[in-house]
């Protein structure tokens, strides 16, 4: 305890003065973290590299704020992937892939699941299964808006990467794959 270097670690009171000036920037920090991204602003990954999944913004209603067909297939991408995050893996995929599986599917406007089907397959039985069901789990989906809708229903495709051990990413919000 002798040791003068050992002083130079023990934090010093601030002043009232200065507590007050550092206030206001630590409001401004906080706010900063809890602010939402612009609708139309493009989803990123995180400062790991990993994807983020993110809540759905929807409108009171249940309504998907996205209005383009592309930003309302990524917010399903992130529902799928929020419910069935256990069997979804967060970083890039394999170079050689176990499975790709194409699944083409309709959402109504009430955002219920209408139909599914393998559009593309290996026909590996067991991931399109898993396809097949990550989409069921995650039905109900928020409401498209309306200008989406043709003859009163969404379609759309995604497709599912799977990695040998048989989880899998959707490629809307997959990261690059890993060289070989």
């Amino acid at each position: 305890m002798n040791d003068p270097g050992w002083q130079a670690l023990v934090p010093l009171p601030l002043p009232d003065a200065m507590k007050l000036k550092l206030l206001p920037m630590l409001a401004v920090l906080v706010c900063a973290a809890c602010s939402t991204r612009p609708a139309d602003a493009p989803r990123e990954r995180s400062a790991g590299g990993f994807p983020r999944v993110e809540s759905v913004d929807t409108y009171p209603d249940a309504t998907s704020t996205e209005n383009t067909v592309n930003g309302y297939k990524r917010d399903l991408a992130q529902r799928i992937t929020e419910v069935n995050s256990i069997k979804v893996y967060t970083t890039r995929p394999q170079a050689l892939l176990r499975s790709v599986v194409v699944v083409r599917y309709s959402v109504d406007s009430g955002g219920r699941l209408l139909r599914s089907e393998i559009m593309r397959s290996n026909r590996d039985r067991e991931t399109e299964a898993t396809a097949l069901a990550s989409l069921r789990n995650a039905a109900p989906f928020p409401k498209p808006a309306s200008h989406l809708l043709r003859q009163g229903k969404v379609e759309l495709s995604e497709t599912w990467l799977f990695n040998n051990d048989g989880r899998f990413q959707l490629r809307s919000l997959a990261l690059p794959q890993m060289d070989q």
